[in-house]
């Protein structure tokens, strides 16, 4: 059984910081491309920031200099640490997890967390 499990949401003022973990079971963890997306009420979900098995990454450009994805192959998770946290950061943040192929226009294995609140307000 494929599981991402996300902690670490919650409520923060403006300004402050949250660090997001994502536990994967299941998989082979370093095979895998890690990524963190977000969806707020009403709008489309978005990635947020990736990170590959090979360790490339890639970020939203608004969270660019303000958060952190990296991973750690030991306790297979991926974390996203969040600082100078905005109004606008405020989601549902979900990790992610598939391996860094396509058939046809769809992801090889693709699997999500069930998501977790993160709140920004003062």
């Amino acid at each position: 059984q494929v599981q991402l499990v996300e902690s670490g949401g919650g409520l923060v003022q403006p300004g402050g910081s949250l660090r997001l973990s994502c536990a994967a079971s299941g998989i082979s963890f370093s095979t895998y491309d890690m990524g963190w997306y977000r969806q707020a009420p009403g709008k489309q979900r978005e990635l947020v920031a990736t990170i590959t098995s090979g360790g490339n990454l890639n970020y939203l450009d608004f969270v660019k200099g303000r958060f952190t994805i990296s991973r750690e192959y030991a306790k297979n998770t991926v974390y996203l640490q969040m600082n100078s946290l905005k109004p606008e950061d405020t989601a549902v943040y979900y990790c992610n997890a598939h391996l860094p192929f396509r058939v046809g226009g769809s992801r090889l294995n693709d699997y999500w967390g069930q998501g977790t609140q993160v709140t920004v307000s003062s």
